[in-house]
């Protein structure tokens, strides 16, 4: 019997993960009424989450709908040279070892909400916390675009298009700011955690059932050799500036997306953080070396696809598969409300995290003071939603692929990072340098990505960094002052404390 993985039962996949999300937030809001009654509360889930809830928000912030649709889509297209994504997650964990737990101990004692909370703390500069906000902002709303189109193309490929791109995209769009209104950082989190177990359980399930009904490496190769040898072998020369520049984009850059630094904030101690990242340490073998593999494995099983085409790869994959027999059918089911639950759960988090800057670093800072928790908090979901509707207008006609999507936001973002992980440990930062650097780094960054201008091979984004770093570290050396009051000092304290009080 043939199994029919399309149709009403892809609509029926939709509701049912749907009406569990919405359950989520209902509950959620139940169970912690006091949701709305402060910032720390609703953006960081009272700063009280377990290594188990605070893993799967950190891997559904990681992995999201870009890694399992757009990679599988990238490594389809180019090749081998896309095994870059398997070392550039790993480089994102160790820039966070380098700077959370530092983090931490800071926001726990001054309860830092956002990321612009700790600059305007270190630097004590209006100038410093209202750029490096447009910057995030910036990257966020790009970020949110991109789930936005992600949860468009999964839902028409994993229904073989019986529901149209903008019908799912606008479904859950719905569905996620629902819950999110009514649950914050907790519906986050836990929803989270549902789509991170059918995620991984999925995704395995997809890789077995390609290797018994497509073929496995070898039969992939020798297509590969045949018909597309320029995407068998590993780069050289230019490709691997190429590599070295995603090194650097996506493994500092994603690691300050300020969604990840909330997270952060949001755990329950420092052990609980240092657990969840160590545990985070195995996912980019799991996760991104898995959907490279079924990217590559694509080729004997669709060859020939467009661009455009193979941005649906893995919902075509997936119904293929699903249509073989039961077990294959219920995983694949589990798969589809993973990557749509997954790509949902990743939108939600960056437009809280939208909201939140919004909210306590824009309005609560610099337009009203005096406002309360609860009337900031409902301004930056009032934004918030209107930037989803504008986003929303944009996604309804896609820019670029995916992958294209991804690599803009990272060419901002990456900007705003010697500000927070130099100033993090260096007494001598000095506030006018990190601004000119920030604002220079961005500019060139913004320029050279229109201009299509990458000179020695090297991504806009990497040159606008050098350029920052160059002139923070050389302002900060010719302007900068030690002092014996700031928030380095203030962090040894705090470290020193917790040792002391853990021995």
């Amino acid at each position: 019997m043939e199994l029919a993985f399309s149709g009403t039962s892809g609509i029926l996949i939709m509701l049912f993960y749907g009406v569990i999300m919405l359950l989520i937030g209902v509950v959620t809001f139940i169970r912690n009424k006091k949701v709305h009654s402060s910032l720390e509360e609703y953006y960081l889930g009272g700063r009280g989450f377990g290594t188990l809830v605070l893993f799967f928000t950190f891997f559904a912030t990681q992995y999201s709908g870009n890694t399992v649709i757009g990679y599988s889509a990238e490594a389809y297209r180019v090749g081998y040279a896309n095994l870059v994504t398997v070392p550039f997650f790993i480089m994102i964990i160790l820039v966070y070892l380098v700077f959370a737990p530092r983090m931490y101990r800071l926001s726990k004692k001054h309860k830092i909400v956002t990321p612009v909370d700790f600059l305007d703390m270190k630097f004590k500069s209006k100038a410093v916390s209202i750029l490096a906000a447009i910057l995030m902002l910036y990257a966020l709303g790009n970020f949110l675009l991109e789930q936005l189109i992600a949860i468009g193309q999964g839902v028409a490929g994993l229904t073989g298009g019986t529901v149209p791109y903008q019908a799912g995209v606008v479904f859950f769009i719905i569905i996620m700011i629902v819950y999110g209104w009514l649950g914050g950082m907790r519906s986050v989190a836990y929803t989270d955690t549902m789509q991170g177990v059918a995620l991984l359980v999925g995704v395995f399930m997809l890789l077995i059932g390609t290797i018994i009904y497509f073929g496995g490496l070898p039969a992939a190769g020798d297509y590969i050799r045949t018909y597309s040898p320029e995407n068998l072998g590993v780069p050289e020369g230019g490709g691997l500036v190429r590599w070295t520049n995603f090194l650097i984009l996506v493994g500092i850059g994603a690691a300050v997306y300020p969604n990840a630094i909330q997270r952060i904030f949001a755990a329950k101690n420092e052990r609980t953080l240092k657990r969840s990242l160590t545990q985070m340490a195995w996912m980019p073998f799991l996760t991104a070396g898995v959907v490279f593999v079924i990217g590559i494995l694509a080729y004997t099983a669709f060859p020939d696809l467009s661009v455009e085409e193979s941005e649906q790869i893995v919902g075509m994959m997936a119904s293929a598969i699903a249509n073989q027999n039961i077990i294959f059918y219920i995983a694949m089911i589990m798969l589809f409300g993973g990557i749509i639950a997954a790509i949902v759960s990743t939108a939600d988090s960056v437009l809280l995290t939208f909201s939140s800057i919004i909210s306590k670093d824009i309005y609560g800072r610099y337009i009203n003071k005096s406002a309360t928790d609860n009337r900031k908090i409902l301004v930056g979901k009032v934004i918030g939603v209107l930037v989803v509707g504008f986003l929303l207008m944009v996604a309804w006609n896609p820019p670029g692929t995916l992958y294209q999507i991804f690599v803009l936001k990272l060419e901002i973002l990456v900007q705003v990072a010697p500000a927070i992980i130099i100033g993090l440990y260096w007494e001598r930062s000095h506030a006018k340098s990190v601004f000119v650097g920030m604002l220079i780094g961005a500019l060139v960054a913004a320029a050279f990505t229109f201009l299509s201008f990458t000179p020695l091979g090297i991504f806009s984004g990497v040159w606008g960094l050098i350029i920052n770093l160059i002139i923070y570290i050389s302002g900060s050396l010719l302007f900068g002052k030690a002092s014996s009051e700031s928030v380095e000092t203030d962090i040894l304290k705090v470290g020193n404390s917790a040792h002391s009080v853990r021995g």
